[in-house]
């Protein structure tokens, strides 16, 4: 990309059908299939490092990024694109490492922190304290049916998965490592998770948080920077550094 137009962020809505790319100049929407972009904002004064869709409405989530951010990065801006402009906004300490939505939560992840809010009214409902995440590693079910969120647990490796509905969180210690990725299925029934060696992939049952599958990505160390089930939770393709899918 031109130097303008500098790539910060890279990000599929919640139906993997569209995508949202941050630039140091604003933001664009492209359709996966077919492939095409539908819409770009481009800002005079700043970049936008995290953009996070709700499936494909008018409503997103923005976070300033790059060398001239549009907006501070311990913000979270709730921008409507019909309206032009910022409806809601999140303010914290320190830096935003990742945006979830759904259509009746937002969730904001810090570096030792996650923060769930009701996405009516931005009323804080939940928050809970990880060990340190500097990549914002967290899932979130966007399934109306079941509410569920997956982040880093307070130790290495371990993982903490809150089932919003039945008010009770399940902790798994997953790996020795520590997590490199996690992904949750569309309903939240499956969570499956790398560590930093990336050699092994797990899946797990997120209710009991008892182990189901353990798959061999292969035996030299990589690291795992994307995992994602397909609808049906049939398939789960890892991606690595090391250019394989």
């Amino acid at each position: 990309m031109a130097a303008s137009t500098g790539l910060l962020y890279v990000g599929f809505n919640q139906d993997h059908g569209c995508f949202a790319c941050g630039t140091d100049s604003g933001f664009r929407i492209y359709n996966c299939d077919p492939f095409k972009q539908t819409f770009r904002r481009d800002f005079l004064n700043g970049g936008i490092g995290i953009v996070e869709m709700l499936f494909r409405c008018n409503i997103l989530a923005l976070v300033g990024g790059g060398n001239n951010p549009r907006y501070p990065p311990n913000k979270v801006m709730i921008w409507d694109d019909h309206q032009n402009r910022c409806i809601g906004e999140l303010s914290f300490r320190s830096e935003v490492k990742a945006v979830k939505l759904r259509r009746d939560r937002v969730v904001v992840v810090l570096e030792y922190k996650v923060y769930v809010y009701n996405f009516a009214d931005l009323r804080m409902l939940h928050h809970f304290e990880t060990i340190s995440n500097p990549k914002g590693l967290c899932s979130l079910s966007p399934s109306s049916s079941t509410c569920v969120l997956a982040c880093p647990g307070l130790q290495k490796g371990h993982l903490r998965v809150e089932l919003f509905d039945i008010r009770r969180p399940t902790l798994i210690a997953a790996h020795e490592s520590a997590l490199s990725c996690l992904a949750l299925n569309l309903d939240g029934t499956r969570l499956a998770t790398a560590s930093e060696r990336g050699t092994l992939i797990r899946v797990w049952d997120s209710h009991s948080g008892a182990p189901l599958h353990e798959l061999r990505r292969g035996a030299e160390a990589a690291e795992i920077q994307s995992l994602a089930f397909d609808f049906e939770a049939l398939w789960l393709p890892p991606s690595s550094d090391h250019r394989t899918l």
